[in-house]
């Protein structure tokens, strides 16, 4: 008997095979992220560990399915004991953005609320459980009173309803909270192109594309025409290869760039305006905007790469949110391109000078404060419209 069962499962096909192979690879990323948060203790490896692991726990489901499971243990309790973690998944995604745009992030008491509905949800699921366990007859079938008459009837209906709910007011909170980081970013670094986290953009639209896919497919099966499993499979195919995207980019990419530096890429830097400074024309602005500048232009902090709002606020003496109005108001621009012009202009006087003949572009940029050749490229461009080869050839 047993013999008979092992070779009818598992059944390695073309629909279990890449399924498990997907979800086992997410797994051993899940491990080396746990791994990373026990070795430099930053939570948003934590977060996104959970994540991996909830995502590999929803494709399980399908593949041991895929796998002949069902069709070989027929009295099996599978459906008691895979609860759905659905309502845990949008919330932790948009804890581990918060993670990496706030430095040094903390959960709070409050932020537990976020996950009332996923707890109530797996409580309700162990009473199911409990009391299907209790009545007669329970050992020879697979699916006892309570799971046929109020989960599939009521609760799962109810639930995914929810989810689909919930993942759309996470995702809008998550995409606000992902562009008001990106936006922030500029008014606060110098150099903020290795902190703009691109991935976290496209893991947000891959994750997006896959809810619209999913609830499409939801609406065909309950209003038009009940689906295969195997016409079902492209979605959880999908979802197992953005695994291995979320794990490869998630494990190698450092989110703890902002450690210690006092950024809340949620908060807009400059929602209040100074009590001294009321007037952008005004003399109190113009005195203080020569002042800032008068101060680039003699001690250069721009040549550190590091320079960001707060560094630069204590050389002048100024609190931050003075020294981002005088900025913002006084010159009309953010920080990132203040202090960049006056790199842009360096890197000018470098070529003016014939240093390209000692040094190379990228050796320029870095000697005038950029860090990076994509930094030093994107923003000489932006600057001058034109390519720093282009300006070289060009005025040499």
């Amino acid at each position: 008997m047993i013999f008979s069962l092992l070779i009818e499962f598992p059944n390695f096909n073309i629909y279990s095979t890449p399924l498990l192979v997907l979800v086992l690879q997410g797994l051993i990323f899940a491990f080396l992220l746990l791994h990373k948060y026990r070795k430099e203790k930053s939570i948003s490896y934590l977060l996104l560990a959970v994540i991996l692991f909830i995502v590999c726990y929803h494709r399980t489901t399908y593949t041991i399915g895929f796998m002949d499971w069902y069709d070989t243990f027929r009295n099996t309790k599978i459906n008691y004991y895979l609860i759905s973690l659905s309502l845990f998944f949008v919330p932790f995604i948009y804890f581990y953005v918060r993670s990496i745009t706030i430095s040094d992030f903390r959960f709070k008491r409050k932020d537990i609320l976020h996950f009332i509905p996923g707890v109530v949800y797996v409580f309700i699921k162990l009473f199911i459980l409990i009391y299907d366990a209790s009545l007669p007859g329970f050992a020879s079938t697979q699916n006892g009173y309570l799971v046929e008459n109020f989960q599939w009837k009521y609760l799962d209906p109810f639930v995914t309803a929810f989810t689909y709910i919930q993942e759309v007011v996470y995702l809008v909170l998550t995409f606000q909270l992902y562009y008001a980081y990106r936006k922030n970013i500029q008014q606060y670094f110098s150099n903020a192109y290795d902190l703009e986290l691109n991935w976290i953009r496209n893991f947000l639209f891959i994750y997006t594309a896959l809810f619209v896919y999913g609830l499409l497919q939801t609406i065909v099966d309950v209003a038009i025409t009940d689906l295969s499993w195997t016409q079902r499979w492209w979605l959880q195919f999908l979802n197992a290869l953005a695994i291995i995207y979320i794990g490869v980019k998630g494990y190698f990419t450092n989110t703890d760039k902002l450690l210690g530096l006092s950024f809340d890429g949620s908060l807009n830097f400059n929602t209040s305006r100074s009590q001294l400074v009321q007037d952008d024309n005004s003399p109190q602005m113009r005195e203080k905007v020569e002042s800032v500048t008068s101060f680039m232009e003699a001690e250069k902090p721009y040549l550190d790469a590091e320079i960001n709002l707060i560094t630069l606020s204590r050389k002048l003496n100024l609190s931050r949110a003075e020294l981002s109005e005088i900025i913002n108001s006084g010159l009309g621009k953010n920080f990132n391109d203040f202090v960049n012009g006056y790199r842009v202009e360096a890197v000018k006087q470098m070529l003016a000078e014939g240093k390209q003949e000692q040094l190379s572009l990228l050796g320029i940029a870095l000697n005038c404060g950029f860090n990076s050749k994509a930094t030093f490229n994107r923003v000489f461009k932006k600057l001058t419209h034109l390519s720093p080869s282009e300006y070289a050839r060009t005025h040499s």
